[in-house]
């Protein structure tokens, strides 16, 4: 996979926290924010995901991040720039069908997408 979309770095997770507030949908909250493009590194969305303890053993958070996952890998063609997005799923996500699941993550990145076309310096 020469592009990734993912966010790994904490201190990039730090900065879309600090530099955002907490929107929510349906099934999860996200936060998400704007940043510079390095040279280094090509002006493409990436997205990161947090499923803490609290969303059951491990064995149900991983499914739940596989899953995501493969929502964002589908989607994430609608996010356009250099923007980070972090997704926190409620519990309710193991149980929810994967089609609603796609269609919720979409409706968010068209949601992130429409307000950053709205900002001046996007």
């Amino acid at each position: 996979m020469a592009l990734t979309f993912r966010l790994r770095k904490h201190a990039d997770y730090q900065r879309v926290y600090q530099a955002s507030r907490k929107q929510f949908s349906r099934q999860m909250s996200y936060f998400f924010a704007l940043r510079e493009p390095d040279t280094s590194e090509e002006a493409i969305p990436r997205v990161g995901l947090t499923v803490g303890k609290v969303m059951g053993k491990a064995v149900d958070r991983n499914r739940i991040k596989r899953r995501m996952r493969e929502a964002v890998r589908r989607n994430v063609a609608i996010l356009e720039g250099p923007v980070d997005v972090v997704l926190h799923p409620r519990r309710s996500v193991i149980d929810l069908d994967f089609a609603t699941l796609d269609r919720e993550i979409a409706q968010v990145f068209r949601g992130i997408q429409k307000t950053l076309v709205g900002k001046p310096n996007a």
